[in-house]
């Protein structure tokens, strides 16, 4: 996504904010009827009374229906949209906290406009828990409302603190590249996008660090997005040591999912009112009230868990660079393998493109070797060249990585009598294998269902049930077996369930407690293991031949990410990758480091595609209890919109509906899913179709057996 000055929301009318956000308190009259944003899938705006002057962006509790509902003011109408004798009385006006301010209200609008979802369903999960739940402000156990409890804990706190000075940490000293990226970001006037391509191990952590130091100094806020949670503690470690020594303890705030309901208020208020001067956090932290917001940056942008995939799907990265357009400063896009989205703007000029060409360290990049495993017999699913490398590696007291992005102990079980296999009763997928406890476990990635492994098969009564294939905990098992003296630790989304746990099995390995790391994708980014020499990846080529085209970009990325973990510290480094297909452009790219070959060769592939970044898409998806329902619903909305009954005019010419298909994995939960894909060569056309379209298909009469949702820019088809 970029932006051209002066400011326009392309395919919408310009935002007017004045009329509803912008007067002081001395400027409005004291009005009788108010107009609230509900988090519901209604249209936007319910109007009710109040006995009281209220502020826009002020919160109320409001009736609704049966249900007590709490909403944010976004209108002080004259006269209410219906009759008055239908308004009803506010319950109570919530003044705990000053109005939402107009900043963050016109970025909750431009995303409810963007990604066509009423404003309501925005604004309210972007606050956090206690502040939009009922509960938390009426009955004997409010207790004055949940922002007094998190004022009252901080005092206690800082009653008992000890006043202690943070130590100064001495910064690296920067390469001339990390200088003239910090140059280039910290001179900037106004807006810009500067997309920070460095390879893995460049030091593009000390040029965020830099930035935001100036900033700080000019005593204003900095926004710091990581894509997961696991990153965020290292992160986290480095910013407090080195930014805590500059403007003093509590500078730092980070919010992301995995926290307490009560911390991410904590951490949401002490940057709303200032008290913390840096946000690190996930992707829910771009909608953080920042009052003196100087610099926003991205790190690893091109991941794609800075796009939410239920509920509002956005994007993030996009709304990040919507932001610092908004308040006019610069933002930072950094990654070693930009998507192609981005690099096809810093191509054509849009963004500002600052390259860290070597790394930070000296070192050298590790050498690639591809394992041609067509003609090899694999031991345990490792080639015999891959076991020798670890055994010289752990001989020279380095650590190994071995990374298999499939977790789990099997992908499926199955009879070797009569091929039953372990297919999910309720989904189009097969339930993987695990081991828990000692013990084995069917359980679907997909609902969740799980179950044990049956004494035999179903099918034919055959007690010989074998796994079929290798997940992380099977792998960790034989890499156990096959080097009995070593400390095998395996770190995945099954290890790291509970709270704190994966901080602390990366401790272990930067501590150097553990010789072999098993690991999925959780592994492949952001961290620093000084002992690491050698990285074996396995079972890579499963995303070659993916229906998604994004797959190669993604497999690229991943595989560029989780090289970049060898020999940051230690010379000779070397990543080894077994392929049955060793000729595949990916992989010679990935031998030669050659980010910028492969981006060339995606685009120019995308470009005789037509596909993004030079068209615009979007996707309505279907669901049913059965396909055929979820299909008939997606044919009459491509109907509606190729010959609409209201009078509606058709799609216009540059817009294309293609017809409806299943998803890859149909049928999840029960519920069989179809989808419908739009394309244009032009943003606002597509925005503009989509806002006059999507009203008339809850008025279609196959729409009462479906449920649907409609993403924007989606990353997956």
């Amino acid at each position: 996504m970029h932006f051209e000055k002066p400011f326009t929301v392309k395919g919408f009318p310009p935002h007017n904010l004045e009329s509803t956000s912008t007067l002081s308190m001395s400027q409005r009259p004291p009005t009788t009827w108010i107009r609230v944003s509900l988090d519901l899938p209604l249209a936007d705006g319910f109007d009710y009374r109040v006995a009281q002057t209220v502020e826009i962006g002020q919160r109320v509790i409001v009736p609704f229906g049966r249900r007590q509902l709490i909403g944010v003011v976004v209108d002080l109408p004259a006269s209410p949209a219906v009759p008055e004798a239908q308004v009803r009385e506010v319950i109570a006006v919530l003044d705990d906290l000053p109005p939402l301010p107009d900043d963050w209200l016109a970025l909750t609008r431009f995303a409810a406009d963007y990604y066509q979802r009423p404003w309501g369903e925005v604004m309210l999960p972007a606050l956090p828990g206690p502040l939009r739940r009922v509960a938390a402000y009426l009955g004997k156990r409010a207790a004055g409302g949940p922002v007094r409890r998190v004022e009252r804990r901080l005092e206690r706190r800082a009653a008992k603190a000890v006043a202690n000075a943070p130590e100064t940490v001495a910064a690296p000293e920067l390469n001339p590249a990390q200088a003239a990226a910090v140059e280039a970001v910290t001179s900037a006037k106004g807006f810009g996008t500067y997309l920070l391509h460095g390879v893995t191990g460049s030091g593009k952590t000390e040029v965020y660090l830099h930035a935001i130091a100036a900033v700080l100094a000019e005593g204003r806020q900095a926004l710091l997005l990581v894509p997961e949670i696991n990153l965020t503690p290292q992160l986290q470690q480095v910013l407090v040591s080195r930014l805590e020594a500059v403007v003093g303890a509590g500078a730092v705030a980070v919010l992301h999912s995995g926290l307490a309901e009560g911390e991410r208020l904590e951490a949401w208020l002490q940057i709303w009112q200032g008290q913390a001067r840096v946000l690190l956090g996930t992707r829910l932290a771009v909608m953080t009230p920042m009052p003196s917001l100087g610099l926003v940056i991205v790190d690893e942008e091109h991941d794609t868990s800075y796009k939410q995939q239920e509920g509002l799907r956005y994007s993030a990265r996009d709304l990040a660079i919507w932001r610092a357009h908004q308040h006019d400063i610069p933002v930072v896009l950094g990654s070693a393998t930009p998507s192609l989205e981005s690099w096809h703007h810093a191509q054509a000029g849009r963004y500002t493109h600052l390259s860290l060409p070597e790394r930070a360290l000296g070192t050298m990049l590790p050498s690639v070797r591809l394992i041609d495993t067509r003609r090899l017999t694999l031991q345990h699913g490792l080639a015999p060249e891959l076991l020798q490398a670890m055994r010289d590696r752990l001989a020279a007291d380095q650590q190994v990585l071995v990374f298999l992005n499939r977790r789990g102990y099997a992908p499926v079980l199955h009879c070797t009598a009569c091929a039953w296999v372990s297919q999910c009763h309720a989904c189009s997928a097969w339930r993987v294998m695990h081991r828990e406890f000692g013990r084995a476990r069917l359980r679907c990635h997909h609902c969740g269902a799980h179950g044990p492994v049956p004494r035999a098969c179903p099918e034919c009564g055959n007690q010989d049930l074998q796994p079929m294939g290798r997940g992380t905990q099977r792998l960790e098992e034989t890499l156990a077996e096959q080097f009995p003296g070593a400390r095998v630790v395996r770190i995945d989304a099954d290890s790291t369930r509970r709270k704190g746990s994966a901080a602390a099995l990366f401790a272990q390995v930067h501590a150097g407690e553990v010789d072999i790391l098993v690991g999925t994708q959780m592994v492949a980014k952001g961290h620093d293991f000084r002992r690491l020499g050698l990285v074996g990846v396995l079972n890579a080529d499963a995303m070659l031949f993916s229906h998604d085209f994004r797959a190669p970009e993604r497999l690229f990325a991943q595989l560029m990410q989780v090289a970049g973990r060898a020999g940051r510290h230690q010379p000779d480094s070397q990543v080894m990758i077994q392929t049955g297909y060793p000729d595949q452009a990916v992989y010679q790219a990935l031998q030669r480091h050659d980010y910028v070959g492969f981006a060339a060769h995606g685009l120019e592939e995308r470009r005789s595609a037509g596909l993004p970044p030079f068209t615009y898409h979007a996707l309505l998806t279907a669901e049913a209890s059965n396909l055929a329902a979820a299909i008939a619903f997606l044919e009459a909305a491509r109907n509606e919109a190729e010959a609409p009954a209201s009078g509606e005019p058709a799609p216009p010419p540059g817009l294309t509906l293609f017809d409806p298909v299943p998803l890859r994995v149909v049928r999840v939960n029960r519920v069989e899913r179809a989808q419908l894909l739009l394309e244009s060569e032009h943003r606002p056309l597509l925005q503009q179709f989509l806002k006059q379209w999507l009203p008339r298909l809850s008025a279609l009469p196959s729409a009462k057996s479906v449920r649907w949702q409609l993403e924007v820019d989606p990353l997956e088809i």
